[in-house]
């Protein structure tokens, strides 16, 4: 139970004094999106599979608010609940722009409804991760 603890400190303590590191993996994160959001792939050979692009949505913003929650937690030093909200709604609100982008200044992509219902899942499922794992060491450290 105490080397728990410590352990626990120790990271909460790393992750403080890396926080420089934790935005710089942020914005690289929402760079690498943005890329692939916008860019075009047409030359590359295609993938058969029903809603494949969705699964890519999905996994781009629960990365991304996973990461923008560890930014606003730890580099801005916001509660938990206010950091997940402020993820949440970049997250969101980021993938809207992201459609309207690809339908307004691209040729070979275009908008989809579809595609921000996938971002906003994964939005909403990287904050049910989060508020499990805030629970889960809220518990530890009680003991």
């Amino acid at each position: 139970m105490i080397l728990m603890n410590y352990y626990q400190v120790k990271l909460i303590k790393n992750l403080l004094e890396h926080k420089k590191l934790v935005l710089w993996l942020t914005i690289i994160w929402t760079a690498i999106v943005t890329f692939f959001c916008l860019a075009s792939f047409n030359d590359l050979p295609k993938i058969e599979a029903d809603h494949f692009d969705k699964i890519g949505h999905i996994t781009f913003h629960f990365g991304m608010t996973f990461l923008w929650f560890l930014t606003f937690k730890f580099y801005f030093l916001n509660e938990n609940r206010n950091a997940l909200i402020k993820a949440f709604l970049f997250s969101f609100f980021y993938g809207v722009t992201i459609e309207i982008c690809q339908d307004q200044f691209t040729v070979t992509r275009s908008g989809d409804p579809l595609d921000v219902l996938a971002n906003t899942s994964g939005s909403i499922l990287a904050i049910i991760v989060i508020q499990i794992a805030l629970s889960y060491f809220k518990k530890l450290l009680k003991k």
